[in-house]
């Protein structure tokens, strides 16, 4: 049984929701508006969250970026739109959602992915620590340090990061961390090549060594020597 945040202004589609969610014997919690959705996902504990898009006091984009940023939350979100524009999509994962649902939707499909991203969150926090050298992350908390440092990524950044961590030291091709990052939407070319560019930074540059490495042609690798 999970614990899920149900975010929606409009009445019919948040009683729809909620009462099919508590049909599948999970608890609900609901709000109807931005600033009330973030004030409950800060100071309660949920296993998944269900944002719309378009909310009064405070939308989704914000609300998300406001939870991953400032509150360091990492509770899974769906974001349900009614904006089917790819751009609209990326915006959403960019901000720090896990995945997405276009209005209107099909209420089996909600509860699959509802549970694929609860699955994933708990397969994260049962393995306690990622280690590449002296760069590690807590999956319970996300919390990513090294030399000792506390450093912060963007939601994006982490999931990249995630990934590469979990591969290493095997090579991990773009198509690979699109995947990671965006699932089926595929973002234009330079959108990976930037939140790319800003991990190696925030995660290398201020350091002696390097742990993130191009292979030209295939991907990128997370590990302690340059493989040369």
């Amino acid at each position: 049984m999970a614990n899920i945040l149900v975010v929606e202004d409009n009445h019919d589609i948040a009683e729809m929701v909620c009462e099919f969610i508590e049909a599948q014997g999970h608890t609900v919690d609901y709000a109807a508006d931005g600033l009330g959705g973030l004030h409950l996902a800060i100071t309660e504990e949920f296993d998944a969250i269900v944002l719309d898009l378009m909310l009064p006091g405070m939308d989704g984009l914000t609300l998300c970026e406001r939870l991953r940023n400032d509150a360091g939350k990492n509770t899974p979100i769906l974001m349900l739109t009614a904006r089917d524009a790819l751009s609209d999509k990326i915006a959403g994962l960019d901000a720090g959602a896990d995945d997405y649902l276009v209005k209107p939707f099909d209420l089996a499909e909600l509860d699959a992915r509802l549970r694929a991203l609860i699955r994933r969150s708990v397969g994260l926090r049962s393995n306690t620590k990622l280690q590449v050298g002296d760069l590690s992350v807590d999956t319970g908390t996300m919390q990513i340090e090294r030399a000792g440092e506390r450093i912060t990524v963007t939601p994006i950044g982490l999931k990249l990061l995630l990934a590469l961590m979990q591969a290493s030291p095997k090579v991990v091709t773009r198509r690979e961390l699109e995947t990671a990052a965006w699932d089926d939407i595929a973002p234009d070319s330079d959108a990976l090549r930037s939140h790319l560019y800003n991990l190696r930074k925030t995660i290398d540059k201020p350091y002696a060594s390097k742990l993130m490495h191009t292979v030209p042609g295939i991907g990128y690798r997370l590990a302690v020597d340059d493989g040369s």
